[in-house]
């Protein structure tokens, strides 16, 4: 059966700044994202639908209509968030994708003729690992656009990667390389190259005549082109900021900073603490599921924790005896060595106070009958 988040859960996920939506007050983000619907609707001559739907979503719509298989591992609970068994937070801003084509259907039941971009920004609901870079509630974009006045082809969607890339980050250099997706057709990643390498910037390829067909268009008229990017990474990699965490940073001395797309001023940072725990936890041992546990439990807190590392797993069978009996451990469990870096955007972090994170954290996670860490 699936795991369904608690009422709570939900509570909290929605109460998130979307700092795509200036509602909530200026970004950034927001600065990144026009000049991206600037470039596109001025070379296209085209019409712009911003849409801002609601998290909660149907299933249907966010894997069903968009072409997942039943048995994607995506589905899973331990990566996406079921709210019920047909609702759930949005994995993806394409989720956002069949209804708005829908729309765009019964609108032009009258006109039939549409040239239009569908820009679909948002926050996404994932369990993921935690690190520098990732973040269990990313923001992305979707990008359609759908026409019926020309037949749209591989040289547009290389074009709208063009100006995509030149609006994100102007002048640099780019590549793509094959992707798959099920709800689009030459499928294409999107690279840009930066002073640390290769970073990928973006999904897209030619929309999919089942999901053009599936919300009511008819795809002998019907063409498109489909983008997805996610917006923290594209602001990241534009203003050089290094540290998820920054985006959403409150500190005087960061704040300011993210209100244009000026290169990043670095601030001082303090050094990073480690604490390693000896856990025991179920098998298999899933990276995602334990940050998005530690997540949870820490709260607020857990903008101070920079990363969480498994270093290592033992499974029973290469256990010593006496391992075993120490930690409780069950045939089908594993023991875990597992990394915490703390490091507080601002402020110092004394030891008293990474101990009391760090207890917590093995609160969370331990699955085993003895506990070994306890606040003092």
């Amino acid at each position: 059966m699936t795991t369904l988040l608690s009422p709570r859960d939900i509570e909290v996920a929605l109460e998130l700044r979307d700092l795509s939506d200036p509602t909530d007050g200026p970004h950034a983000m927001q600065v990144l994202l026009d000049d991206v619907l600037a470039a596109l609707t001025h070379a296209w001559d085209c019409a712009l639908d911003v849409q801002r739907r609601r998290p909660l979503v149907s299933v249907e719509d966010n894997y069903d209509r968009l072409g997942y298989a039943v048995a994607d591992i995506t589905r899973d609970a331990r990566y996406s968030r079921y709210a019920a068994e047909t609702v759930m937070l949005r994995s993806h801003t394409s989720a956002g994708v069949p209804p708005a084509l829908r729309a765009l259907a019964a609108a032009r039941a009258a006109d039939p003729e549409v040239d239009v971009l569908l820009a679909l920004p948002g926050l996404c609901y994932r369990r993921d690992s935690i690190d520098r870079l990732h973040v269990g509630t990313p923001h992305q974009v979707d990008l359609w656009r759908v026409t019926t006045t020309r037949r749209l082809g591989v040289d547009d969607l290389q074009r709208m990667v063009a100006l995509v890339v030149g609006a994100v980050l102007p002048g640099v250099r780019w590549r793509t390389s094959p992707a798959h997706h099920p709800y689009t057709t030459q499928g294409l990643q999107v690279d840009v190259c930066t002073a640390s390498g290769w970073v990928e910037l973006a999904e897209c390829g030619l929309a999919a005549e089942h999901v053009l067909t599936g919300a009511g268009l008819d795809a002998d008229r019907y063409s498109g082109l489909a983008l997805g990017m996610g917006l923290d990474r594209a602001l990241m990699v534009r203003k050089g900021i290094q540290d998820i965490r920054v985006l959403r940073s409150t500190d005087p001395r960061i704040a300011p900073q993210l209100l244009d797309l000026a290169p990043w001023r670095p601030v001082s940072s303090q050094p990073p603490v480690r604490r390693d725990l000896s856990i025991v936890v179920d098998a298999p041992v899933d990276a995602e599921l334990l940050g998005d546990t530690v997540r949870t439990a820490l709260g607020p807190a857990v903008e101070d924790l920079e990363s969480v590392t498994v270093l290592a797993g033992t499974a029973y069978a290469d256990l010593p005896d006496a391992a075993r009996r120490r930690l409780g451990l069950r045939q089908d469990q594993v023991n875990v060595l597992l990394r915490l870096v703390l490091r507080p955007l601002s402020g110092t972090l004394t030891d008293q106070r990474a101990n009391e994170l760090r207890d917590q954290v093995y609160a969370a996670v331990h699955r085993g009958p003895h506990r070994e860490w306890a606040t003092r």
